[in-house]
């Protein structure tokens, strides 16, 4: 069986390193492994295209400073990002930086392999697709008022407590409205719902 495409892990944890090495070793893909951002920079020109797999909280370049580092040598490499300590600020931030997706240890090993073969689907030449744009902009206008208002609120960062208390109702109607949402956009997760948000351009890089 041919090689599925390059992997590059970068964590400071020599235990997840070597689990990941393990689980995508088996599922087939290259896998290369760094222990800190910098060596991984220090590398980046001569790699091929591929997924980087990266911890977020890591000492010297955490996980954020490398996706600013990537952004702004216009890197076409697609970036994951883990975290053992996720909230939803730091999943908009990241994805804000241009990662891809967003997981949270400890995660399904099939869920993080079907996000590096999405990656690597995508191919170092993608573009943005006027075409797909205009799909996203179409679900959002079947939104109501108010589920248009849960949406911002998810996309800012902010719980469904705090935009109950924005907008003075229930957090339990907020989760009605939440779903809603996530079914009209046809988002499966907060990360797929922010990547929406970008696209459409109501979430500004």
């Amino acid at each position: 069986m041919s090689c599925k495409g390059n992997v590059y892990v970068i964590d400071d944890d020599p235990t997840i390193r070597d689990s990941l090495d393990f689980l995508l070793g088996s599922a087939n893909f290259d896998v290369t492994l760094f222990d800190t951002a910098a060596d991984f920079l220090d590398s980046h020109s001569g790699l091929g295209f591929g997924c980087v797999v990266s911890d977020v909280r890591m000492p010297g370049i955490d996980g954020m400073d490398l996706l600013r580092r990537l952004k702004a040598h216009a890197s076409p490499l697609p970036v994951i990002i883990m975290t053992g300590h996720g909230d939803i600020p730091l999943a908009v931030e990241a994805m804000k930086l241009g990662a891809i997706d967003f997981i949270e240890k400890p995660f399904e090993d099939e869920r993080l392999i079907g996000m590096i073969e999405a990656a690597l689907e995508q191919g170092p030449d993608q573009t943005k697709c006027d075409s797909i744009s205009a799909e996203i902009v179409s679900r959002m206008a079947t939104l109501s008022q108010r589920e248009r208002q849960v949406m911002d609120g998810l996309v800012a960062g902010l719980s469904n407590k705090l935009i109950a208390r924005e907008h003075n109702i229930s957090p339990r109607t907020i989760e009605v409205y939440r779903a809603n949402v996530m079914t009209k956009m046809q988002a499966h997760n907060l990360s797929e719902l922010i990547r929406l948000a970008l696209r459409a351009g109501i979430l500004r890089d």
